[in-house]
């Protein structure tokens, strides 16, 4: 065994999903797909935002950067999943596993704050319409999303370097699709018991101080709402909310399932079903969710479509 600071493991081995080739082949397809989606999908919206201009505004501003980010999140993942099955390797060295890790971490933790961030976006436009425009100024809105970014990658560093002073032994296969928290730790032939306090501690307060403030927001917004006297008045600002409510609770529900449990209660099969959902489905699906009832964002993005099609014509 290495010391404190070692790790006698130099890769590890990612099962995927499943042992049967004709499943891999059917699952590759099925990753590829959904991964084409995500990118094609979110970068429809960033481009829908970016080029028209009655979209310049902080709800659009946070979901084009809630876009980047699934992006990002689906590419730590997926194209190592899909690069295993086309080489036929499992393998992932150790500095990788970390890498990617780190990364998860971070995006993971962007994501949570931006839907705070929108959360709070739409309390002041339900609550305080007036003051809207004052409230949230564009200055506001950068500062939010850079203060986003230095919290979830000092959380990442943090738990990446609790990772990297542990000690992997002779066990290297990870049954899971990549590198998670949870299946490294089982992994772990030193004391592991500083990074599951720090998950259930630290990174709980990560998580829960943003729902809580998404909770406050929409108790806020659902009283402000009941006051309006017509049931038109109430369906159309309830309206603007369903979107983000809907991304909200398919989040939080995986996130909590999987991670905020002790070690030895998690199964392997339950722990991959639900990293699918919030790594992989949920990105895919935020662009069609918040773009269903969304006329503005529709017509943008149709216009993107049209002006891509008549350059090729």
């Amino acid at each position: 065994m290495g010391g404190p600071n070692q790790s006698s493991t130099s890769e590890f081995l990612l099962l995927g999903l499943s042992r049967q080739p004709q499943q891999q082949r059917l699952l590759f397809l099925l990753f590829l797909t959904m991964y084409l989606a995500t990118v094609l999908g979110n970068l429809l919206i960033i481009l829908a935002i970016s080029t028209d201009s009655h979209l310049h505004t902080p709800m659009y501003f946070f979901l084009s950067n809630l876009s980047f980010m699934d992006i990002c999140f689906s590419s730590t993942t997926v194209p190592k999943v899909l690069a295993n099955h086309m080489l036929g390797s499992q393998a992932i060295s150790f500095s990788s596993c970390l890498t990617q890790m780190y990364f998860l971490f971070a995006l993971t933790d962007m994501d949570n704050f931006l839907l705070a961030v929108m959360a709070y976006d739409r309390f002041v436009a339900i609550c305080h319409p007036l003051h809207y425009t004052t409230k949230m100024s564009h200055q506001l809105c950068v500062l939010l999303v850079a203060a986003s970014w230095v919290v979830a990658n000092l959380n990442a560093l943090l738990h990446t370097l609790l990772m990297a002073r542990l000690s992997f032994c002779a066990d290297n296969v990870i049954p899971h699709f990549f590198c998670d928290v949870t299946p490294l730790l089982r992994l772990s032939c030193s004391g592991a018991h500083l990074n599951e306090i720090m998950i259930l501690t630290e990174g709980a307060l990560i998580m829960i101080t943003p729902l809580v403030c998404i909770l406050a927001s929409y108790l806020c917004i659902a009283g402000a709402v009941l006051r309006v006297p017509s049931m038109r008045g109430r369906w159309k600002a309830f309206s603007t909310c369903g979107s983000h409510l809907a991304v909200v609770s398919l989040f939080y529900g995986t996130i909590i399932a999987v991670y905020f449990n002790p070690v030895s209660s998690h199964s392997a099969e339950k722990d991959t079903a639900a990293t699918v959902l919030y790594t992989v489905v949920a990105p895919m699906l935020n662009p069609c969710i918040y773009s269903l009832r969304n006329r503005d964002l529709k017509g943008a993005r149709r216009k993107v479509v049209g002006r891509r099609i008549f350059f090729r014509g």
